[in-house]
């Protein structure tokens, strides 16, 4: 009795060994399909929203295609450099386009790779690169200044928003229902680690925000059902600049078309601080 005792004792590790093992394999084939959840049909443009719009097409240093907007308004008081989250592509996010130019901004946003009419295959480098060419492009070929930018990022979004904070100094940052880092998403804790072990620390959006020194402007929905309100808060937390944290209400998707007696003017009063007024007549960005 004592031996078969000892005996499933001594197997114990070997079964948690193999279990890890099976997650791990599983975890490294599932993330991309979990993570990411692209479209390819552009069901909406600006112009459907009487926005004048161009579109982009720019390519990243590994020589993939990227597709963009560049939605301009004649009194903009600063640019917009949009990331959207991990569904759909960017014609789902015309709505938030709206409130943002009507707010006096010029927006632009991309598609990463693999989403609506970009090429390649969606992967989290390639998140970050693509951040990285939507950046240098407003910079560089549209000539807007550092300091007149606010990066946005929503959802996924804003990893690749925290990812390219590591390497930009926009004019401010706004951070809308995002998470502090990639594991902390998984739902059972025991997967953190795991996920930590097969994929890396990637994404870790508090890591990036305690050297943040621009102005950031967090925005999270207690009834969030995808990305938890804590870990909203816990990156918020984590920004080591002027801060403001703003609460709304309702879902991940739509919390902000619900919140947007306090979330429009929210908007409103950081861009206000940092960028003025809105003003009347064209300007250069």
């Amino acid at each position: 009795m004592k031996d078969k005792t000892k005996k499933k004792t001594s197997l114990r590790p070997l079964l948690l060994f193999l279990l890890l093992v099976f997650l791990a394999v599983g975890m490294r084939f599932a993330l991309p399909r979990v993570v990411f959840r692209p479209t390819k049909t552009l069901s909406l443009t600006p112009a459907g929203a009487d926005m004048p719009y161009e579109d982009v097409t720019l390519t990243t240093p590994d020589d993939v295609r990227l597709h963009g907007w560049y939605v301009p308004a004649d009194n903009a008081r600063a640019t917009l450099l949009f990331f959207h989250g991990n569904a759909g592509n960017l014609s789902h996010r015309v709505e938030s386009i709206e409130i943002f130019h009507d707010l006096g901004l010029s927006v632009f946003i991309i598609d990463y790779r693999g989403y609506g009419q970009s090429g390649g295959e969606p992967s989290i480098p390639g998140v970050t690169l693509d951040a990285l060419t939507a950046w240098r492009w407003l910079t560089e070929e549209k000539g807007v200044p550092a300091e007149k930018i606010i990066v946005f990022g929503r959802s996924m979004g804003g990893a690749a928003a925290m990812e390219l904070m590591r390497q930009a100094q926009p004019g401010a940052l706004i951070l809308e229902s995002t998470f502090s880092s990639l594991p902390e998403m998984f739902p059972i804790p025991l997967l953190a680690p795991v996920a930590c072990l097969v994929i890396g620390d990637v994404w870790n959006s508090a890591e990036a925000a305690a050297t943040l020194t621009v102005p950031t402007l967090c925005i999270h929905s207690p009834n969030d059902e995808v990305v938890p309100f804590r870990l909203g808060k816990r990156l918020c937390d984590a920004v080591a600049s002027e801060k403001t944290f703003v609460e709304i209400h309702g879902g991940h998707n739509e919390g902000f078309l619900d919140s947007i007696d306090i979330y429009r003017p929210a908007l409103d009063a950081f861009l206000t601080k940092r960028f003025g007024a809105m003003r009347a007549g064209k300007t250069d960005f």
